[in-house]
């Protein structure tokens, strides 16, 4: 089978629907935003190591779409780059329930810090406020 990706199937592509802030989720004035990426991996071609180093961040939670493409080679990279990676798995999707659960079960575990549920993370992080 071949695989002929057009514009219509990169979801995220500049322009289009998939590459727009959820109305919930525009960033408030000056707040950062990271150079738009091209590819898969958020760190790839960016200026987000650069931006999370000059504020000393080095623990990065990850969410969104897609499970087993963006989220994984973010996170992948993050975690080459020595960052403390946390996924959570109820606050990503995939166009399959199979590369989704795949992706958790047997991919994240072999370099994720953590893998929380979004109660779990919410939870850790009231903690860890005290």
């Amino acid at each position: 089978m071949s695989h002929n990706l057009t514009y219509e199937h990169q979801v995220f592509a500049a322009g289009s629907w998939g590459a727009e802030f959820h109305p919930g989720f525009v960033p408030a004035d000056g707040e950062v935003v990271v150079v738009p990426h091209k590819s898969f991996d958020a760190f790839h071609g960016t200026d987000l190591d650069t931006q999370l180093r000059q504020r000393g961040i080095d623990h990065i939670i990850l969410v969104g779409m897609v499970t087993n493409t963006c989220i994984d080679s973010t996170g992948r990279d993050a975690y080459e780059k020595g960052y403390h990676v946390t996924f959570v798995k109820d606050a990503v999707g995939a166009f399959t329930m199979e590369a989704h659960t795949a992706t958790i079960e047997y991919d994240w575990p072999r370099f994720a810090h953590e893998i929380l549920t979004a109660d779990e993370l919410v939870a850790s992080l009231k903690n860890s406020a005290h």
